[in-house]
């Protein structure tokens, strides 16, 4: 299955060096939040401009194999949301990240 998640330049930039990515979402990292915040391709723009709107700063949309990924996933139903998330439960490998592409809020995959 392939889930996504928003990443800014800068963390991925740095996860790639160190070959894990550990930010859970905008400003949390995964010590605070307990897993990764992902998207299937159908939430991705509502978690844009949900929560991304008003980042000036480059985003990328990461395109997650989880076949690939080493820490455990799941999908999980979320309070008022019609289809569950997706969450990585661990650092996420950066070789599970099949694709990287810029993204703008008014872009989906």
């Amino acid at each position: 299955m392939r889930i996504f998640h928003l990443a800014t330049e800068e963390a991925w930039t740095a996860a790639s060096a160190a070959g894990a990515y550990t930010v859970s979402t905008l400003g949390l990292e995964l010590g605070d939040v307990g897993f990764i915040h992902c998207s299937q391709a159908e939430q991705v723009a509502g978690v844009a401009d949900r929560f991304y709107r008003h980042v000036t700063s480059p985003l990328l949309l990461l395109t997650i194999d989880t076949e690939l990924l080493t820490a455990p996933w799941q999908l999980d139903p979320v309070e008022g949301e019609p289809m569950p998330f997706p969450h990585v439960y661990g650092p996420l490998n950066t070789d599970a990240v099949v694709a990287t592409e810029p993204f703008r809020p008014s872009a989906s995959p």
